[in-house]
């Protein structure tokens, strides 16, 4: 016996969905290993003895290798996107400020979450409006490690068609 079903498919949330009361927890987590840091830091060509060279870092202020932030931040945003953007952004705007009160380590737990800082229809592009967004990434201690403002351009439910 074949069933009926409607079919739900993935995606972020249109404009008007954005809730400027919520925050959001993307999960889950992310366990940082070696292999992320180590490659993600040689593919962008980032030479940073902080990052590789694991002799050298222990005779500096934080005693170990740190996990590049570039990787922390990505990392922090891609896990926003199946919750919040997925099919739904036009484009990314920009980030206002991106900040690192703390380093992430190798074999730390990466955990991020999102507030919506606030939304307005987009004067130029119809259909589409501007929400803002600010990205927190924690270690498995609840230690911030990253928070990024970033500003979004998404279809409206109207310009989804």
């Amino acid at each position: 016996m074949t069933e009926q079903r409607r079919t739900i498919e993935q995606r972020g949330l249109y404009f008007e969905e954005f809730d400027l009361d919520a925050r959001y927890l993307h999960r889950p987590g992310r366990t940082v290993t070696e292999a992320d840091n180590v490659f993600f830091t040689t593919m962008t060509m980032n030479t940073q003895s902080l990052h590789l060279d694991a002799a050298w870092s222990e005779e500096q202020p934080f005693g170990q290798r740190l996990v590049n932030s570039m990787f922390t931040l990505s990392t922090v945003v891609g896990a926003s996107v199946a919750q919040l953007t997925q099919g739904t952004i036009v484009a990314n705007l920009g980030f206002d400020s991106v900040r690192f009160p703390a380093p992430l380590y190798h074999g730390d737990t990466l955990y991020s979450e999102t507030v919506v800082l606030g939304r307005r229809l987009s004067a130029s592009r119809p259909g589409q409006g501007i929400v803002t967004l600010e990205h927190t990434g924690r270690n498995q201690h609840g230690d911030v490690v990253v928070t990024a403002v970033r500003n979004t351009l998404v279809l409206c439910l109207e310009g989804a068609g």
